[in-house]
């Protein structure tokens, strides 16, 4: 699977299905909780990556926050300390820091 489409599998599996572990490469990971936002995230591995993926929160003003509000489904995925991309509803959207960190396709 590309990273992309591992990004996708991620969101698929915790937003629309709900699952509350994520199956990767036959590799389980658990869906956390940030306690006082009540939004869901999970810590995995891409290869030599260490990714982090965020539900985006509603209750912000950014324009991301607005398609939640709409009913979109969305996550922001993170590595190495910056935002990468988003998923929402099963839509890739790599950010400019994807190809400025040079992560693979």
């Amino acid at each position: 699977m590309t990273l992309g489409e591992t990004l996708i599998s991620v969101w698929r599996q915790l937003l629309a299905e709900g699952r509350q572990e994520v199956d990767l490469e036959d590799k389980q990971y658990p869906v956390g909780l940030f306690r006082a936002k009540k939004l869901r995230n999970i810590d995995f591995s891409y290869g030599e990556l260490s990714i982090i993926g965020i539900e985006q929160n509603p209750a912000t003003n950014s324009r991301w926050a607005g398609l939640v509000r709409e009913g979109n489904r969305m996550m922001q995925f993170r590595c190495k300390g910056r935002y990468v991309a988003n998923v929402c509803e099963g839509k890739l959207l790599m950010y400019p820091a994807w190809k400025g960190m040079g992560l693979p396709e």
